[in-house]
């Protein structure tokens, strides 16, 4: 009688298996174009477009363009990383990965390594369009700037990460913009001061990220010198990020039914 010997179980994590996943991710955007030209081109188009709306007042642009910096991209790379995560799995290729030496953590973490690596780019050409084409005027340093929108970034793409579980075709990830970036957009402050809201809606708002996201802009647009305010926003942006990463993890699920 013959016995089967069980395979190994697959290491919790592995940072070999990570940046493999981030590589093959990367390699697949190499050919698309339009996901490419999505994440990095779009925010800067926008910024561009808020600038020349704003063009008979650039304070007005001085003042909602640091906030949008970090909304842009964080907008941009939900919409990619959910669609694409969807897609390996409507595909079956989430599958078939699975069935390898491949943990769900290994997942997770090589797609917000790859598309986190993608954030770094779009970022920094955002940052950069903005403060020194575009004339945004901020009083700390530009590199603080950059931060928080690369953390935006990474945010959203933690974000996508977590919603695809939840869909079931593309059309209902992006359905998911509404429930989970909309609220964030109206009660970040980027309209009115989060103080002059109603109570329930200043409550709410307290514990939304992007709301710490655009704190953290606005602390680098006015103060010369790093302020525990912005330190306190970055690490609550940052933990957030970490927090759905973990939960992406635990919600992934092999493929769509």
């Amino acid at each position: 009688m013959s016995t089967t010997t069980p395979a190994a179980p697959t290491a919790a994590f592995s940072t070999a298996r990570t940046t493999a996943t981030a590589a093959r991710v990367l390699r697949q955007l190499r050919h698309d174009p339009r996901t490419i030209a999505l994440m990095l081109l779009v925010p800067c188009l926008m910024l561009v477009l808020l600038r020349y709306v704003f063009d008979a007042s650039p304070r007005t642009f001085d003042d909602i363009g640091a906030s949008l910096l970090g909304i842009f991209p964080l907008i941009t790379m939900f919409l990619v990383t959910s669609i694409a995560t969807l897609r390996e799995r409507t595909s079956g290729t989430l599958e078939r990965l699975l069935a390898m030496p491949l943990g769900k953590a290994d997942l997770i973490a090589g797609y917000a390594l790859a598309f986190g690596t993608v954030a770094v780019v779009q970022s920094a050409l955002a940052t950069g369009l903005a403060v020194w084409l575009l004339g945004l005027d901020v009083t700390g340093s530009p590199w603080l700037l950059l931060l928080v929108a690369l953390l935006d970034a990474l945010l959203g793409t933690a974000l996508g990460l977590f919603v695809s579980a939840f869909a079931a075709s593309e059309f209902q990830a992006v359905q998911f913009m509404p429930a989970v970036i909309f609220p964030q957009f109206l009660l970040c402050g980027l309209f009115t001061p989060r103080a002059d809201m109603h109570p329930l809606l200043e409550a709410v708002s307290d514990v939304l990220p992007m709301s710490y996201a655009v704190d953290g802009m606005n602390e680098v647009l006015h103060h010369t010198d790093l302020t525990s305010a912005f330190v306190r926003d970055v690490l609550v942006v940052a933990g957030c990020a970490l927090l759905v990463l973990a939960l992406g993890a635990a919600t992934l699920r092999r493929r769509t039914d």
